[in-house]
């Protein structure tokens, strides 16, 4: 394969607004978790401590999704960098090695949807039990 510097360089803005992305779920999260601890500590309801349980594994996989996607930012500037002092084959691995690490961080993103979406189903299951609806 025989890679030009502008190549790793179109995902460079994909993975910068991806980053962004996950910058902002981590945000949003944060601030859900100091509302339900404060909630928790006024009334120590089973409902909010598995929700505050749910935040704790979020947060997890959150910062491992951030991580892989720093990771790839990284190894695709090397990339281009390799290429630009002439060190293709170097430059390909760490392209491929990019691209395999976006992968992962996609894939813990999309971990992460559906574990928001459990999120979801406990406060839904509360509001059911409440008004004895399936």
């Amino acid at each position: 394969m025989d890679i030009q510097i502008s190549t790793p360089a179109l995902l460079f803005s994909a993975i910068s607004l991806l980053i962004l992305a996950y910058t902002n779920r981590f945000l949003a999260l944060a601030s859900l978790i100091r509302q339900y601890a404060a909630l928790y500590r006024e009334n120590r309801e089973d409902r909010v401590l598995k929700q505050i349980q749910n935040f704790d594994t979020r947060l997890k996989v959150i910062k491992m999704t951030q991580i892989f996607g720093v990771i790839s930012f990284l190894f695709c500037v090397l990339s281009m960098f390799l290429i630009f002092i002439n060190r293709m084959l170097f430059a390909e691995i760490l392209f491929a090695f990019s691209l395999l690490t976006l992968f992962i961080s996609l894939l813990l993103s999309l971990k992460e949807l559906f574990m928001s979406i459990g999120a979801l189903n406990i406060e839904l299951e509360e509001i059911k039990t409440l008004n004895n609806f399936k």
